[in-house]
């Protein structure tokens, strides 16, 4: 299968393989500084290509330049590159700003402004130098200034017989050359120090006057005068004597330090001193960068490299011996020229498309960006109404043929810039294809099958396939079309075979290819050859017998102990079988049958053991006895050779031996297995790993089984070294939204290699052009890092080190930093209902970046709280069990694992009727002898407009028995009914259900007596259980409410009351007909025992439990205003102000707004767990808000008249609880590197300037 192309490099290729037309492009030119040597030619580099081929011209200091003018210049033909033939000639005329212009009817590009200068390596001027005369023990400073060269010059000193200085700790080289001595001693008294200046274009060295050095020895000079005038008491001031250190190099009390990103940062402090004082560095409130820093010069000049925006800073360095210690302090400040995040690209586009062209840079200070049309700043260039300018970025729309033009992008500020060329080339142009006819493809059935479609058009055909000339492939289950046209059967069966035509269509026309996939069956060994124990002299047959593709070739290959076959007549190989004739013992061994075809093969291995040719009868077969007599040589770092003599085989030969280890140092006791060896072989070559104290042990293993283990070994421990392995399963993930924590699996000390284990954690994002960053942890298997942005992608690695050096280069993992709740609110929610108990909600999904985390679906909440969540990234869904004839209000919100968004707006829908609910109760009052009265609730859900009711009802008998069924239907209006002509002392049973326009629906049912006949005697009638149920009390405005459940028959009910703990009769109020009752005569501060009584016709009284009542002292008469709907509203409409203004504030928040928390600070004590601001080092702000939750609303339904049901709930009063938390804001600077500079650059590249003369702040 092909590989494809990207998209835009794949057109270019194309667009050349059929010489279409193509704009300039610039694929060679020279650097931007551009230093020669007089004595040869210049060159300066320009080619391009483009269709048809590019002609160059010149510019020189911003005005054509007429190349053939001069007979030294000669331009190379087919590029514009320059050879300048300035030997014998003034070379310092040619010095100047070039340019080279490469166009062709399509377009101009330009190369970036080569600054041309001449190399000078000027003479030192003349002069005389007197000695320089010190004590002994005094500082001494030796100038070279040497003259100014192009390049600078390197310097070194040396002496009259060419050799170089010895350089120390005292004796050291600055950076501009001069020789500083912190100290002088006697021994450097000479008269030949000489400075030497060397001229790298040139190579030639150019030498100061020899500097003479007189060292005065005050205690011998003192003894001399002292004799010499017979003075006993002679001395001098003894400037030789110790002192505390004093900064030489820098002479300023303090110093600055200016450096651009991605260079050498270069920070030198020399001091003097006796003793020689050490000099040391620190990076105030921060540290060094170890993975960049280098200590020069024996520590007085500080080297950091690839300098980025966290190295500047105040830098201390200090000089310190036995008598005290000096400081001194360098501000470093680091700028940028421009460099690239993203240039821009080329675009290849149809009629009537749209291209986008971006320039992405940045620098310090923020660089100008300036766009060119063919060279033309393009202001200035002929108005085009297609073409819209947005500072970094230029959209061409609704392009047409012969608009095609070459872009310039220039980014410029103090420090230098970068431009870089991008054509918008505008074709027309049918699909060609560029995959070969009728190729075959042939794959093994249950693998994957690609099949070719390569095709170029403009605009870009759209790809379809067909099989067999008529079915349509569409992706799916077992299709995938890629993006380059390519066809991919991801598990190839049989029934794939076939031939397959792909089609190539743009709105110019059409092209097709065929191609033909055929599936093969795979190759497969059927009857594996077998384990042999063949007597000496006899014959042993090994069967392969193999089933393969009829349409592939096979060739099957025996092996030996993975080698050929012996050159032997006794070996006979057979279509599926190898015979040894007349075995002997060199036959034993491993024999493997491999059968292969042109896609696939397969093997299989049998072991031959060749026995006496009489074996002895009832032989013993047992495990081996263990191996003996271990030996260790051919010690190396990493390896060992281990030796063992084999035990006795017990009768059956040994298969193989497995090789176990113990380390002491890091797991003593327990054994591993490493390595498993084959059984005819007793030595191996171990490999190990670094700082572990070996013992090694072998067990054999046979037929029957293993071996007990043997001795251990000799002890053998390896050195120390850098780590093999990085920690696994890395991963971030962030557990706040400004944070993201970075964890890993740790090495084990046998995986550490050394003491001294650590791990240097890296991340940057994703998602933008910066330098890594890093940190070291120790003892931890992870590490936060806070100040990221909300749900960003990080690439993560996490490298191993230890005492001895750092692992291998970490793989790159994703992790993502911490998830906030979503921002948006799903929009353009609409509602189809289904039918009364059904509806499907459609909506909007919300835009991605506005979900700030993992997608987890969507929260749709309706009335009655009721909240249906559905999972993933969908647009729409069915709510089931919905409420016939009713008003919903519906809202949705997006989840993610951080909590919900806001919510939708309200969507309003109505179901439609259906058949109503049970009647609220059915009870029987007023039993006469022959008749019953009943009373009946309506449905407590109407489910529409009632109707009406139907009241069936049968008699039954004291076996259970039931007669006939009547039926009567009632108005909608009617809820009682008395029923006459009833047997006397019957019971019946009655059954009620109410009914709409849809029917009717469930009944709910009642049994009840008629009277007896005769008053003198009590009715029999079954017994059913209690009379009573539950009985509750409750508190009112006016008095106590008592409710009951009641299953008896009879009328004479009533509520009896007395005090707790008194011997009064019980009070009697009557509550015939209901099951509640208020009493309102009970006193203040008193306790009562309440029941429920019924008595029947034969004076039988049945009585509930008693239930204990206490009356407060004061009764509350205060309306509970929670209960009231004017209350319900305001607090509604206070909740969502609140919201609104927490929305306000999280805006801001994100906008830069911070609220400072003194108690967090506090709180954070240790340093590195605070936030630090990137650009001053100081403490980060914070800001902390509470959630607050709206209330919630009630509606208690009505009963009485038909009315639609109504819900007034909405999304907000279902949100999902808990306190949200806004934490610490922290901010991410960009770390990004430089590009050194090459040669040679392509047409979209630049190099980034640190001289000010490529400072180019305009183009033209």
């Amino acid at each position: 299968t092909s590989t494809p192309l990207p998209l835009e490099k794949g057109r270019h290729k194309i667009c050349q393989m059929f010489e279409l037309p193509q704009p300039p492009t610039i694929t060679l030119q020279s650097p931007k500084d551009y230093i020669f040597d007089p004595r040869e030619h210049i060159i300066i580099h320009c080619e391009a290509k483009g269709n048809p081929q590019p002609s160059f011209r010149w510019a020189r200091n911003g005005t054509d330049f007429d190349v053939k003018s001069d007979s030294k210049i000669v331009m190379n033909p087919g590029s514009g590159t320059l050879d300048i033939d300035i030997i014998g000639g003034k070379a310092e005329a040619y010095e100047g700003t070039y340019q080279c212009t490469a166009e062709n009817e399509h377009g101009k590009a330009l190369t970036n402004k080569i600054v041309i200068r001449q190399s000078r390596s000027p003479l030192w001027p003349k002069e005389r130098n007197e000695a320089m005369v010190r004590q002994k023990g005094a500082p001494l400073v030796l100038r070279c200034q040497p003259p100014a060269g192009l390049p600078p010059p390197v310097i070194f000193w040396m002496d009259n017989n060419f050799q170089r200085l010895q350089l120390d700790e005292r004796v050291s080289q600055a950076l501009n050359g001069d020789l500083y001595f912190s100290n002088v001693l006697p021994e450097d008294a000479r008269d030949d120090y000489i400075c030497y200046a060397r001229f790298p274009h040139t190579q030639t060295i150019q030498q100061k006057q020899p500097i003479s050095v007189v060292v005065l020895d005050m205690d011998t000079l003192n003894e001399t005068l002292a004799a010499l005038y017979n003075l006993t008491d002679f001395s001098g001031d003894n400037p030789q004597g110790e002192r505390r250190p004093r900064i030489l190099l820098p002479s300023e009390p303090t110093s600055t330090k200016m450096v651009l990103k991605g260079v050498l940062l270069q920070l030198e402090c020399i001091a003097e001193g006796l003793p020689t004082p050490d000099v040391s560095w620190q990076k105030v409130g921060g540290e060094l960068p170890n993975n960049r820093m280098a200590l020069h010069n024996f520590g007085k000049i500080l080297q950091i490299s690839d300098v980025n925006e966290s190295d500047a800073g105040d830098y201390r360095c200090t000089a310190k011996n036995k008598l005290g210690l000096v400081h001194h302090v360098i501000k470093v400040a680091v700028k940028a020229a421009p460099f690239w995040i993203s240039a821009p690209k080329n675009l290849i586009l149809a009629p009537n498309e749209t291209g986008i062209l971006t320039c992405r840079v940045n620098g310090s200070p923020k660089p100008k960006i300036s766009w060119f049309v063919n060279g033309v700043p393009i202001e200035n260039a002929a108005a085009d109404r297609s073409r819209k300018v947005d500072e970094d970025t230029v959209i061409i729309s609704n392009v047409q043929i012969g608009s095609s033009a070459v872009y310039q992008c220039n980014a410029s500020n103090e420090f230098g810039y970068v431009m870089a060329n991008a054509f918008v080339s505008v074709l027309a142009e049918p699909p060609k294809m560029l995959t070969p006819p009728n190729l075959v493809y042939q794959v093994i059935t249950n693998s994957p099958a690609f099949l070719d479609c390569s095709s170029f058009g403009s605009p870009i055909p759209t790809i379809s396939w067909f099989k067999d000339g008529r079915i349509s492939i569409e992706n799916g289950d077992q299709y995938v079309i890629h993006e380059n046209g390519t066809l991919e059967i991801m598990v190839a069966q049989v029934l794939n075979t076939g031939k397959y035509t792909c089609v190539a269509t743009n709105n110019l026309g059409m092209r097709e290819n065929s191609v033909n996939l055929e599936v093969k069956e795979p190759t497969r060994i059927l009857e594996q050859p077998k384990y042999k124990v063949v007597q000496r002299g006899m014959s042993a047959r090994f069967d392969c017998k193999v089933k393969h593709d009829k349409s592939l070739i096979p060739i099957m290959t025996w092996l030996k102990d993975r080698g050929e076959l012996p050159d032997d007549e006794r070996f006979e190989v057979d279509s599926d079988s190898l015979t040894i004739k007349n075995v002997v013992e060199g036959d034993e061994g491993t024999y493997t049958c491999m059968m292969k075809t042109s896609l696939d093969q397969d093997s299989a291995s049998a072991v031959l053991t060749v026995v006496g040719s009489t074996p002895t009868p009832g032989i013993f077969y047992g495990k081996p006895d263990p191996p003996t007599d271990l030996e260790l040589t051919d010690q190396a770092e990493r390896s060992v050779q281990l030796t063992w003599t084999p035990g006795d085989e017990n009768n059956s030969p040994i298969l193989s031996f497995v090789v176990q280890y113990e380390d002491s140092l890091h797991h003593k006791g327990l054994w591993v297995n490493l390595t498993e060896v084959d059984g005819s072989k007793t030595t191996t070559q171990l490999e190990l790993s670094p700082y572990v104290y070996y013992s090694f042990r072998v067990l054999a293993r046979n037929n029957v089984g293993y071996s007990e283990p043997s001795n251990p070994s000799s002890q053998y421990r390896t050195n120390p070294a850098a780590p093999d392995e990085n920690p696994s399963n890395v991963q971030g993930v962030g557990t706040k939204p400004d944070n993201m924590v970075i964890s890993w699996m740790p090495l084990t000390g046998y995986q550490a290699n050394g003491p001294g284990l650590k791990y240097k954690v890296h991340w940057k994002r994703r998602d933008m052009d910066e330098s890594w960053s890093s940190q070291n942890v120790v003892d931890k298997s992870q590490l936060v890092v806070d100040g990221t942005p909300t749900y960003v992608p990080y690439e993560i690695k996490v490298q191993a080190l230890n005492d001895y050096g750092n692992g291998p280069d970490p793989e790159i993992a994703i992790g993502y930093s911490g998830e906030d709740v979503p921002l948006s609110a799903p929009e353009k929610v609409q509602v189809k209902v289904q039918d009364g108990t059904l509806a499907e909600v459609h909506w909007k999904p919300v835009n991605a970046s506005s979900v700030r985390g993992q997608l987890q679906g969507y929260k749709v909440s309706k009335r009655n709280k009721n909240v249906i969540v559905f999972s993933g990234d969908q647009s729409h869904g069915q709510i089931p069990d919905l409420q016939p004839f009713s008003i919903y209000r519906l809202s949705i919100k997006v989840l993610n694992n951080k909590g919900e968004g806001p919510s939708s707006s309200n969507q309003t829908f109505e179901t439609p009727e259906g058949v109503p609910g049970p009647p609220s109760f059915l009870n029987v009052v007023s039993p006469g002898l022959d008749s019953l009265s009943l009373e009946w609730g309506p449905p407590v859900n109407n489910n529409g407009r009632l109707t009406g009711y139907t009241l069936r009802y049968q008699p039954v008998n004291h076996s259970a028995e039931q007669g006939f069924v009547h039926e009567l239907n009632f108005f909608a209006n009617e809820t009682a009914t008395t029923l006459d002509n009833l047997n006397t002392s019957m019971l019946y049973k009655f059954y009620l259900s109410a009914k709409t326009i849809k029917g009717s629906g469930p009944t709910i049912t009642e049994e009840a007596f008629t009277n007896c006949f005769v008053v003198s005697l009590v009715c029999a009638a079954p017994t059913v259980g209690p009379a009573f149920g539950a009985v509750n009390a409750s508190l009112a405005e006016e008095g106590v409410v008592i409710s009951w459940e009641y299953f008896g028959h009879h009328k004479n009910v009533a509520v009896q009351y007395t005090l707790e703990n008194s011997k009064e009769d019980w009070t009697k109020e009557w509550v015939n007909g209901t099951h509640s009752h208020m009493i309102k005569s009970l006193k203040p501060g008193m306790s009562y025992k309440v029941r429920v009584v019924a008595t029947d016709e034969a004076e039988r009284m049945h009585s509930s439990k008693e239930v204990p009542v206490t009356v407060p002292a004061v009764p509350n008469r205060q309306v509970d205003i929670a209960t009231q709907g004017w209350f319900i509203g305001l607090m509604c409409a206070i909740a969502l102000l609140i919201l609104v203004l927490l929305i306000v504030c999280f805006i801001k928040r994100n906008k830069g707004g911070k609220y400072p928390v003194k108690e967090k600070e506090d709180a954070h004590q240790d340093p590195e767990i605070q936030p630090m601001k990137e650009d001053d080092g100081t403490f980060g702000e914070y800001s902390d808000m509470e959630d607050h939750k709206p209330l919630k609303g009630s509606r208690t339904p009505s009963n009485g008249t038909v009315r639609r049901d109504e819900s007034d709930d909405s999304l907000v009063d279902y949100g999902e609880g808990g306190d949200g938390q806004f934490n610490e804001d922290g901010s991410f600077i960009g770390q990004y590197s430089g590009k050194k500079e090459k040669d040679t650059h392509e047409g979209n590249e630049s190099s980034e300037a640190p001289s000010p003369v490529n400072a180019m702040n305009s183009f033209v």
